[in-house]
């Protein structure tokens, strides 16, 4: 099990306010994610958490708070450049390109943020995920589940992330699926990148995450170390319907 981490925080939110017309979806966020940290965002649909993903990305724009990355303030930045400070989203459903093969759906990752290193960078993605390779010249709208969640993972890495956001990767995967992604987001976070985890699946995200948050109707109920959160049974049945 990870530690806790004690680090000059590489994200950094403080009373982050959001939502969609006139619904605040976002009560007041206070979240933080160090250099090569794993936190998990756990909780059940519905509140807020790819709400969260999306106003630390840019697409949908905070109300009020502050949004740091490595300590430049980027509330009011644009998707395209918080990507090129490397903060990258993977979002919920995948959001791959069916009619380009897997080659140039990983090329397409690079299109904002190191191009230079594309090449070198689509050999570690098939390094991470070997079926990739073996499927490298096939269309992504061919693949299985689990494999265009690899691929819309590997098109992520190809930004170089220093922070990777994963919105519900696990989202309709087989359990065998599911224990095999949790081992490669683990192997991710070896190589140094830094993960916001976003998910339903509650006891594998705590697992490998040194750190959680809770949300429950737009606000962040608890945080703590993961071991803590799991251990607690009043917080399990409470928070998330264990």
């Amino acid at each position: 099990m990870p530690t806790e981490f004690a680090a000059v925080p590489l994200l950094e939110i403080h009373d982050l306010c959001a939502g969609y017309g006139d619904t605040e979806v976002l009560r007041g966020i206070d979240l933080s994610v160090a250099s090569g940290e794993i936190v998990a965002v756990l909780g059940s649909n519905g509140v807020g958490k790819s709400t969260l993903n999306r106003t630390i990305s840019g697409i949908v724009r905070a109300r009020a708070g502050a949004i740091r990355f490595d300590g430049a303030a980027i509330e009011h930045e644009k998707p395209a450049a918080i990507v090129a400070r490397g903060l990258i989203h993977v979002p919920e459903g995948r959001r791959i390109f069916p009619n380009l093969s897997v080659h140039e759906n990983l090329d397409l990752g690079s299109y904002r943020r190191a191009a230079k290193h594309r090449a070198a960078n689509r050999e570690r993605v098939f390094a991470i995920f070997p079926r990739l390779f073996e499927r490298r010249t096939q269309r992504a709208g061919t693949l299985s589940g689990g494999e265009q969640q690899m691929l819309a993972i590997g098109r992520g890495l190809m930004a170089e992330p220093r922070l990777l956001i994963l919105d519900e990767p696990s989202l309709g995967l087989s359990p065998i699926l599911v224990e095999e992604l949790f081992a490669l987001i683990a192997r991710i976070h070896a190589d140094g990148v830094a993960v916001l985890l976003v998910e339903q699946n509650v006891m594998q995200s705590l697992e490998i995450a040194g750190r959680a948050y809770i949300l429950a109707e737009g606000q962040c109920v608890m945080s703590g170390p993961s071991a803590d959160i799991g251990a607690d049974p009043k917080l399990k049945r409470a928070y998330l319907g264990l």
